[in-house]
């Protein structure tokens, strides 16, 4: 069979050390992914190969630190927090998965695809920052101790106040859709100062209802007005918690509270920069992210202010807007995934009154989408550069909860070769750019009416 992963030109860096390892690594996981399709995933042979990729990993890790420290890059202490935490956290919680489940192969499964993305994702992203082909995400994080800590103390408190162990899935979470949220924002300083400290709580709808509702005895099983109040100061007490136990991320006084749309909440994530951005997962009672920004804070284009005089008007006002959110949840849901600013928006704009479209500029986003909030359609541009849409695909695939997501490919090209190429990797069919836009339109809608019938 072909390589999942086969290494392409453009992923190398020009330094030799790294690009070697990079293809190593490459290959290793190609050939576990062989194995399990060989079905010769045996124990001792899942074993034997996560060793070796765990070997090489950390060789690659120290080999590129050293090299970054040899050229003074800025971003080495980033880059050395994101290793440790692949090395510390991500494979040991993933190892304990194997050896709890006697390597099961929804376990082995969950091990290649979570190493598969995140060496995708990082050669492609973080490591094209080392030589100037692209820039960090992550570099005004707080130091690894005071992430640590604060990890700990987010743990601990949802655990004292719900009872509920939380796992962190990520110390990036990018303010990616996940279920339906509540979208609380506390700004902490002195009024009239320049610089405070803007904390954005993100909790999934159902983990409010399974904790402050459960505790009320709340038997409606969704958001009431009663509810987005306790949820609110319960969500003030336990940030307050959390600043006096971390005097790193202590502030003054409450200035200002909001709840926002998704809409304002992601405008945040778009034009600032944070410090911390924990994404945790509870089991099955939900998720919900902690972030903090600071120092200079978006003023504009966010929610009504909260006020002791406005309270009752702002929540009702609130869960109106998300009853009539709720109308609009019905729609199907389509990720466009592309490279063209244009298209992507163009595409938007087209279908937006029908559908509710989200969108990815490339493959690794596009996972990290699908992940946190699983659409009815993808749209793939089948012609990105770096990772194209036949390597999103085959990434799609890996992952059994994602293979049954309909892909149509969107391709600027007609040639009957370019067709039959498209259609060999079995997509649900494929869009060309250039049609016309109610072309394009009449065509989506007709795939759907034939998936209704």
């Amino acid at each position: 069979m072909d390589d999942r992963f086969s290494w392409q030109e453009e992923y190398n860096l020009g330094v030799e050390i790294i690009d070697q390892e990079h293809q190593r690594l490459f290959k290793i996981i190609n050939k576990l992914f062989r194995f399990r399709e060989e079905e010769k995933d045996s124990q001792w042979t899942c074993q034997e190969g996560i060793k070796y990729f765990k070997g090489h990993a950390t060789k690659h890790f120290a080999d590129e630190e050293a090299y970054m420290a040899s050229i003074g890059y800025a971003g080495l202490a980033e880059h050395q927090a994101i290793h440790r935490g692949f090395r510390e956290n991500t494979l040991p919680a993933l190892e304990e998965e194997l050896e709890r489940t006697d390597y099961a192969p929804d376990a082995v499964e969950h091990f290649l695809g979570v190493c598969a993305g995140w060496l995708v994702g990082h050669t492609l992203m973080e490591d094209q920052a080392i030589v100037g082909k692209g820039s960090g995400k992550w570099e005004h994080l707080l130091p690894r101790e005071q992430l640590s800590a604060i990890k700990q103390v987010v743990a601990q408190l949802v655990f004292e106040m719900f009872q509920l162990e939380s796992q962190l899935i990520s110390d990036a979470y990018n303010g990616e859709k996940f279920g339906k949220g509540v979208y609380y924002r506390l700004v902490y300083g002195s009024k009239g100062e320049e610089k405070r400290q803007e904390i954005l709580l993100v909790f999934e709808e159902k983990l409010l209802v399974n904790t402050v509702g459960k505790i009320m005895g709340l038997q409606s099983g969704k958001l009431d007005n009663m509810l987005v109040h306790a949820a609110r100061y319960t969500a003030r007490q336990f940030v307050y918690r959390i600043m006096e136990e971390l005097p790193a991320i202590s502030a003054q006084e409450l200035t200002e509270e909001n709840l926002l749309s998704y809409e304002q909440f992601h405008k945040i994530f778009r034009r600032e920069t944070p410090q911390t951005s924990l994404l945790f997962n509870t089991g099955g009672a939900g998720y919900f992210a902690f972030c903090v920004i600071a120092p200079h804070l978006l003023q504009n284009g966010v929610g009504s202010i909260i006020e002791p005089d406005n309270a009752l008007d702002e929540v009702e006002k609130y869960l109106s807007k998300r009853a009539r959110q709720d109308t609009a949840d019905q729609k199907r849901k389509i990720l466009v995934v592309d490279d063209s600013m244009t298209i992507r928006h163009s595409m938007k704009q087209l279908l937006s009154e029908d559908y509710e479209v989200a969108l990815a500029e490339s493959g690794v986003a596009a996972i990290r989408t699908i992940t946190l909030n699983r659409p009815d359609l993808v749209l793939l541009d089948y012609e990105m550069p770096v990772c194209d849409g036949s390597q999103t695909l085959a990434m799609l695939r890996l992952e059994k909860e994602f293979a049954d997501i309909p892909v149509v490919f969107l391709t600027g090209q007609g040639d009957p070769e370019v067709v039959k190429k498209l259609l060999a990797l079995k997509p649900a069919g494929y869009l060309l750019k250039y049609l016309k836009p109610a072309e394009i339109k009449q065509k989506i809608d007709a795939f759907f009416d034939q998936e209704t019938h």
